[in-house]
């Protein structure tokens, strides 16, 4: 198990490939493994790393007391970049939009280009149905325990109010098992879902914090879902045009986690903003139109 020590505590993660570094991030009550089917079609020629964040699904509690508010968020991800010493990184956004805040709090230093698949942004947090669910369980007593359990019964968690508008194909049971094994096994990763879910913001804060973009000056894809209810499909027009070279790029048939929806279109467009030259997907893996 591949780990680094932070200040707010032990965080695992996994990478695979050398050069320019792309760290892909995830959601809540997820891991890494959000992103296997994309990865295994991405270029080669790049440093794929993929931390688990404290939000249910990470293997290793965080120290006791770390802060984890949307701001704690945002830092330790910023430790996480300057101990791995990653530098000109491609970040990648999915589900959880804290990340975005990176360039709010002056912490986006190391970050070169943005991958944004649909996420939170502006006023949206947390996120329609699912968030609303997520919000409850967690000021509810024993509320996390009880949802990680419905997590893991198929039909429960095709309901809208949990991951039914997250994708539009079912969650497989093994992928699911592996998000919600340690959340179940210990009340410490509870403990730091907790953290984050019961922190207060403001949605004037959150509009701003997102606006600030416009002071990210590199290059960004905003690769959002044309269709689906908890992401609104606007947000990704308003990113891209909000961002000083930002490019809109929609995929069809796919909800918020278009990478287990579409995995072969996302990784097309992702390997094409990687690499600056267009990218076909096919079965037996990486096709260039163009040298």
């Amino acid at each position: 198990m591949t780990t680094v020590d932070l200040p707010a505590g032990r965080m695992h993660y996994v990478e695979r490939g050398e050069g320019p570094p792309v760290v892909l991030l995830h959601g809540l009550l997820m891991n890494h493994t959000l992103w296997d089917e994309v990865l295994q079609l991405l270029p080669e020629g790049f440093r794929y790393v993929l931390p688990d964040l404290p939000f249910g699904g990470h293997p290793i509690p965080l120290n006791d007391g770390a802060d984890l508010s949307m701001r704690g968020m945002n830092q330790l991800l910023a430790d996480f970049l300057t101990a791995l010493d990653l530098r000109e990184v491609t970040l990648v956004h999915s589900d959880w939009g804290g990340g975005l805040f990176l360039t709010a709090y002056g912490l986006d230093e190391r970050v070169g280009r943005l991958i944004v698949l649909p996420c939170e942004a502006f006023g949206n947090f947390p996120p329609g149905l699912p968030g609303k669910t997520a919000t409850v369980a967690a000021h509810m007593p024993g509320g996390v325990l009880l949802a990680l359990k419905q997590f893991r019964i198929s039909w429960l968690r095709s309901s809208p109010l949990m991951f039914g508008w997250m994708a539009r194909r079912p969650l497989p049971d093994a992928l699911v098992d592996g998000w919600t094994e340690s959340g179940l096994r210990d009340k410490r990763i509870r403990r730091d879902l907790l953290a984050y879910a019961r922190s207060h913001f403001t949605k004037p804060e959150l509009i701003a914090n997102t606006e600030a973009l416009r002071n990210f000056s590199g290059e960004a894809l905003i690769l959002w879902s044309s269709a689906g209810k908890v992401m609104p499909r606007d947000h990704g027009r308003r990113l891209a045009e909000l961002l000083p070279n930002g490019r809109l790029v929609e995929i069809d048939d796919a909800y918020v986690l278009s990478m287990l929806d579409q995995p072969e279109a996302v990784a097309a467009e992702m390997s094409a903003f990687l690499t600056g030259k267009p990218i076909e997907i096919s079965s037996s893996g990486l096709d260039e139109l163009s040298q």
